[in-house]
């Protein structure tokens, strides 16, 4: 059997082109079990799961915990407000305490960029990274990638322009890993406030202008702008952003092309993208959150499949 080359799913950037294309085809068969009537197999019945959230979470937590049902593991889910981290415990002792009842895997999500790599030298459990501040959320890019390779067939050779809040996301960054690995061409665009000074050394191009970045794109994820992560204002006012970087139905429906729209949610309506746009025949943001739930199972299958 085919196995991923790394025992923890920290970010994009450790795992190679392999373990994406293995990622892909078992997803592909996760995709049909849960299509069918009875949508559970019994896969990971001896394996004890903990999903360990110190952020809000709502869509990436219930597709984790879906995915983990799904293949039948035993699950614990632990929110850091009601925990014993409000009395000042240490992450470490956190999760080695959660790790003495037996846990096999760790799904974290952590406010602080790095702590799922730092957990995964200090305990021992496979940890699967659920986002880690503005650093990386890979299995969202890795969702986003199988969403584009359903709707067009491939990765490679697309033409991808990621439109918002490049500097806050996590999002951004794990998509321009993976979709570079598989091939695409990737340009960011938004306030040059919110582009990061670094990403050029990322081989992406800036495009500032919102019309000339989706005439040339075959497919737009739009972010949305992250508020909370966010001392200081990067732009004037909500209502300008939306008039430079929103996109609506005349906007869409004046390009020469048709594109696909992505958005990781939650979406602001009305800012990043209008609900004509959101519920309009090319986007794929529903797609994405059914797929998230197929990629989670391969990835926690692959990860557990290592697991002695």
């Amino acid at each position: 059997m085919k196995e991923l080359s790394v025992n923890h799913l920290l970010g994009i950037k450790y795992i190679n082109k392999n373990d994406i294309d293995l990622i892909f085809e078992t997803a592909d068969h996760f995709k049909e079990v849960i299509n069918r009537p009875i949508k559970k197999v019994p896969s990971l019945r001896d394996i004890t799961i903990a999903n360990i959230f110190f952020e809000n979470s709502t869509r990436t937590k219930l597709s984790f915990e879906l995915a983990q049902k799904r293949l039948s593991a035993d699950v614990i889910s632990f929110s850091a407000a009601q925990s014993s981290v409000k009395k000042g415990e240490t992450l470490i002792d956190t999760v080695n305490n959660i790790l003495s009842m037996k846990v096999d895997m760790v799904v974290m999500r952590h406010a602080n960029p790095g702590a799922a790599h730092f957990l995964s030298q200090n305990v021992k459990a496979s940890i699967v990274n659920a986002g880690d501040g503005a650093h990386e959320h890979p299995t969202q890019a890795l969702l986003d990638s199988y969403s584009i390779r359903e709707k067009l067939g491939d990765v490679a050779g697309k033409k991808v322009v990621i439109v918002g809040d490049i500097l806050h996301s996590r999002v951004a960054l794990s998509n321009i890993y993976a979709l570079q690995m598989q091939g695409a061409e990737v340009k960011v665009c938004g306030p040059k406030t919110l582009i990061p000074k670094y990403i050029e050394s990322l081989g992406v191009k800036v495009e500032p202008n919102l019309r000339k970045a989706l005439e040339w794109c075959d497919v737009a994820n739009m972010l949305r702008v992250q508020n909370e992560r966010m001392d200081v204002n990067y732009f004037p006012s909500t209502r300008e952003y939306a008039q430079q970087y929103g996109v609506d139905k005349t906007l869409l429906e004046s390009l020469n092309k048709e594109i696909v729209i992505m958005h990781p949610g939650p979406i602001n309506r009305g800012v990043e993208i209008t609900s004509e746009v959101a519920d309009s025949g090319q986007s794929v943001i529903l797609n994405q959150v059914e797929n998230g739930v197929a990629i989670r199972m391969a990835v926690i299958y692959l990860l557990a499949s290592k697991i002695q």
